[in-house]
């Protein structure tokens, strides 16, 4: 039998329960404590499915038969309508055209669209080349004096030394050109757009080239030119008054006019607005030989203005137009007769001698006026009286005004005296690049035979008299632009042509 355990035994057999009691508590109190802290349990994700491979696309191919078989005999040929719609190739996408298109390069094929007839009537511009007076005209002339001028003009050559194109007598576009009225050797003046003033001597000696030699291999010297920056703009009038021949009497868009003489080489401003801040571009000038001292000019403004050159700075100015005067002109032996051409449409005949009004509202007389379908661009007036306009309506328009003599001041004409005699058609378009077509009357002609010149837009230059008939159409190799600036010598049978990229062209 075993012993009873003592005091001390059974006191520590009850603490090792207690013990074992305690750590069992502790470890269910941490794994509660561990479950608290444990982030909640993500769902289970789903398994991806697996795609299945896409089925290769086959082509569905026509079955194929033996025609020979089938008792169809050997023609293999498939027609086009028989092919299925899935083996055509599709048609390409019509694209969308940029840029102008020139209808001569778009014509539909076939004959029966071949026809441009219908728009022939439309076309305007020039035809380079094309000669709207031939010699078959002179031929076909009847009346012995006519014909014997005609001859005269188509006898007048292209001047021989250099061609057009290396005679580049200014830097930039030839607004206004004149010959110098000596008559001992052909001397030409021209001024530019940028206000370059330009000097030819045709007269100069010329390079001596031998019809053997190459071309190519020959270096050609140029011709001595002089050009000189009198103004700052456009020069649009320039005049050599047969009564003082050493001055050269010019204008610009820059409102001023000044004065070369030629002995002295200096250029003295003649006019200009007292304010440098004012800007009337004049478009203008002109003087008579009958009043020396006096300059009409115009402006683009439309304003007319009179100058007195023994009182310096003193001018009269009155306001014609609400619109711009593009030329003018005086009737050399009654300078108190003035003919302007505006941009409004018109052409006006006013009388100095008679000034109307009162302030800024004083104006000259108005004689007369006739009204065109489009713009006038310039008036000239013949010594013996007869008016030469032209305008963008495309015509020439002569007037006679013969008798203007006989007129009082500040007279009425009538429509009748104010409607054209003659009517030129003329092609007057020369767009943004050419320089207005302006008729200029042989000042003072020593054949006696009143003419006058004005470009022609085929690269031409015409001549015609005072009853609106041609006499001739001057013509020659190297002509490359339209010679829009043209002109006679005062008294000679000479023409010059100035170009849009400041060429000349000289007939002698």
């Amino acid at each position: 039998m075993a012993p009873e355990p003592n005091t001390f035994e059974a006191r520590r057999r009850a603490n090792v329960v207690n013990n074992a009691k305690l750590l069992k508590d502790s470890a269910e109190v941490a794994a509660k404590m561990r479950r608290a802290a444990a982030p909640p349990p993500r769902p289970a994700a789903s398994k991806k499915r697996k795609q299945a491979e896409p089925a290769p696309r086959t082509r569905v191919m026509p079955t194929r038969q033996s025609a020979r078989l089938a008792g169809g005999g050997g023609d293999t040929t498939v027609k086009l309508e028989d092919i299925p719609a899935e083996l055509k190739m599709p048609e390409p996408k019509r694209i969308r055209v940029r840029g102008d298109l020139q209808l001569s390069n778009l014509q539909v094929e076939g004959q029966r669209w071949s026809s441009t007839s219908a728009l022939a009537s439309f076309v305007q511009g020039a035809q380079p080349g094309v000669r709207t007076f031939t010699e078959e005209d002179i031929k076909d002339t009847s009346d012995t004096k006519l014909k014997d001028l005609r001859k005269e003009m188509g006898d007048l050559k292209l001047y021989e030394g250099w061609v057009p194109n290396d005679i580049k007598i200014t830097p930039e576009r030839v607004y206004a050109l004149t010959f110098h009225p000596i008559q001992d050797k052909p001397i030409i003046l021209a001024g530019d757009k940028k206000g370059t003033l330009g000097f030819f001597d045709a007269s100069q000696e010329t390079p001596n080239i031998s019809s053997d030699e190459d071309d190519l291999s020959v270096d050609i010297p140029l011709p001595q030119v002089g050009a000189f920056e009198v103004h700052s703009r456009t020069i649009s009038s320039i005049k050599v008054p047969m009564f003082d021949p050493n001055s050269v009497i010019t204008s610009s868009y820059d409102s001023s006019i000044r004065c070369l003489d030629l002995q002295s080489q200096v250029s003295s401003q003649v006019w200009q607005p007292d304010d440098d801040e004012v800007d009337m571009g004049i478009s203008c000038i002109d003087i008579s030989p009958e009043a020396k001292d006096t300059i009409i000019f115009s402006t683009l403004f439309g304003s007319l203005g009179r100058i007195d050159r023994r009182t310096k700075n003193k001018v009269e100015m009155w306001n014609l137009s609400e619109n711009k005067i593009g030329g003018f002109s005086l009737n050399p032996l009654l300078p108190h007769l003035v003919a302007t051409a505006s941009l409004d449409r018109t052409l006006k005949v006013w009388d100095l001698r008679m000034i109307k009004g009162k302030g800024d509202l004083r104006h000259p007389a108005l004689l007369g006026e006739h009204s065109s379908r489009l713009s006038v661009s310039h008036a000239s007036w013949s010594r013996g009286g007869y008016l030469a306009t032209s305008s963008y309506d495309d015509t020439v328009k002569l007037y006679d005004m013969t008798d203007a003599m006989k007129w009082k001041p500040g007279q009425d004409l009538s429509d009748k005296q104010m409607t054209p005699a003659h009517t030129i058609p003329h092609n007057n378009q020369t767009g943004r690049w050419v320089t207005i077509l302006k008729p200029h009357w042989q000042a003072n002609p020593t054949d006696g035979v009143e003419k006058f010149a004005i470009g022609n837009m085929n690269r031409f230059v015409d001549i015609y008299n005072s009853e609106g008939t041609q006499l001739g159409q001057l013509d020659g190799e190297g002509i490359t632009a339209v010679p829009a600036v043209a002109e006679f010598h005062p008294t000679l049978n000479w023409v010059a042509g100035g170009t849009a990229s400041g060429k000349l062209c000289l007939w002698m």
